[in-house]
């Protein structure tokens, strides 16, 4: 009897898990999200809740100086239409606006600032119990019982039953001490308001996993002027199907990563784009200068690998009247005032990149003042090379990451993007390896208080180890 009590302990433990996957969302975790919105760059976050009904609570944190700026907030239950608004302002430290939810399940959080607006999906979960508990407590519940009734039948001179009772008792308490012992190792059931679990397609497993994204990227207006204020727009499309693709998971809390830099390297902007729409993702510029653009573009689907959109764009006009400064080292990315995205100036020519705010922008971003060094001092393509930057004191994590390394080489037909895994301090190191040799473009991207650091600098990686 204890034999067949623990089988079958054993098959419900395995047949009711629910299997893991990749890209779960946890019941309580928070989730956040970066956006280039309003003028700046602020994140998201959606507090996990842990019953439904219930509160929701969600906040704008800002990397960049902003005057209390509003964000009105709108949840709405795909299932039900259901919908609940709020406001929430922007700020280093924010306080968290309080919406009431009815439900788990697929929700939309609209976000609107300064004139533009976002949709972000997002799935109420809140825990479920485990198979185990139930086994736990049904096999406790039962020897209970049981071993009540052992001790009432040997009380009545009937020995035979009452040892099969209490047999019955001892079984349910090794069930329950089983799976206390095995449940640990077990994967854990999906929560309340999960994705339903759908088999993939032949085509899907043969491929192992979702196709990727195929992006068509214009600019409104067409032909951006240098100066102006322009939108870059992208148009995700699954190419088996030809249907928008609005699967995108969050990776390093953003649903994309956008980085746009001229051809010379002297322009610099990593950005988050809005969803607009289902498979479409807008962000506003402003270009400084005449001339070719090219962005990249970083993006994960769900149940499929990472990707990167690599496109380009001509912006007209005529370069700004302005002094000249250095020799003009191509990583000297220079912001343009008014632009939301506005990475900071770099001072041509300076290998270290030194670099300043432009004036009236409302991104504020200020340049970094360090010098990075780089072991070897001439990195060899192939072969892992170290970079490090000094930073003041105040660093505080920026998209899941202490510190934010981004190399491009002079072509732009590569970038590379890595992170720092330390805690926040006074040094930032990161490892690299150049891909071939050449001159590249990098800039180091830290976050302090009220404000994201651009560092910018260039690398010669030569083809062999250069003998001293």
């Amino acid at each position: 009897m204890i034999v067949r009590a623990l089988c079958l302990a054993a098959v419900l433990v395995l047949a009711l898990a629910g299997p893991a996957g990749a890209h779960n969302v946890t019941a309580g975790a928070d989730l956040r999200i970066a956006q280039t919105i309003g003028g700046a760059e602020v994140t998201v976050v959606v507090k996990g809740t842990t019953r439904v009904p219930g509160p929701l609570r969600v906040g704008v944190i800002a990397y960049q100086p902003v005057s209390g700026m509003p964000v009105a907030l709108e949840v709405r239950s795909v299932e039900d239409g259901r919908t609940v608004t709020g406001t929430a302002q922007a700020a280093a430290d924010p306080a968290y606006a309080q919406l009431q939810v009815e439900r788990t399940g697929p929700h939309e959080l609209k976000l609107s600032a300064g004139g533009e607006s976002a949709v972000i999906p997002f799935r109420v979960l809140v825990e479920r119990g485990g198979t185990g508990d139930f086994l736990i407590y049904g096999g406790l519940f039962v020897a209970a019982l049981l071993l009540v009734g052992g001790l009432l039948t040997g009380a009545t001179a009937r020995p035979g039953r009452a040892m099969a009772l209490a047999a019955g008792a001892a079984a349910g308490v090794t069930v329950a001490a089983m799976v206390v012992v095995f449940e640990p190792q077990l994967p854990p059931p999906a929560p309340d308001g999960a994705a339903p679990t759908i088999a993939p397609t032949a085509g899907a497993l043969a491929a192992g996993g979702r196709p990727y994204a195929q992006a068509r990227v214009e600019t409104v207006p067409a032909r951006p002027e240098a100066g102006a204020e322009f939108t870059l727009r992208l148009d995700l499309i699954d190419g088996s199907t030809g249907r928008p693709v609005d699967d995108l998971t969050v990776h390093h809390e953003a649903l994309a990563h956008v980085v746009v830099t001229s051809a010379d390297g002297r322009y610099f902007r990593h950005v988050h784009p809005l969803r607009t729409a289902p498979g479409r993702l807008e962000v506003r510029l402003r270009a400084d200068r005449p001339g070719r653009y090219l962005a990249h573009t970083e993006l994960e689907r769900e149940d499929s690998g990472g990707q990167l959109l690599t496109t380009g764009f001509e912006v007209g006009g005529e370069a700004p009247a302005v002094a000249k400064t250095g020799t003009g080292d191509p990583a000297g990315a220079s912001g343009g005032a008014g632009d939301p995205a506005g990475e900071a100036s770099g001072g041509a020519g300076d290998p270290a990149g030194e670099a300043s705010g432009g004036a009236g922008d409302p991104a504020g971003v200020a340049g970094g003042s360090g010098v990075p060094r780089l072991r070897p001092g001439v990195p060899v393509a192939g072969r892992p090379a170290t970079i490090e930057l000094d930073t003041p004191a105040g660093v505080r994590p920026w998209l899941g990451m202490t510190g934010h390394l981004l190399v491009r080489n002079q072509d732009g037909d590569f970038l590379g993007h890595v992170h720092e895994m330390g805690t926040p301090g006074a040094r930032l190191r990161f490892t690299f390896s150049f891909p071939a040799p050449g001159r590249y473009l990098a800039w180091i991207q830290y976050a302090t208080a009220d404000r994201i650091v651009t560092t910018p600098f260039t690398v010669d990686v030569t083809a062999s180890e250069v003998r001293r």
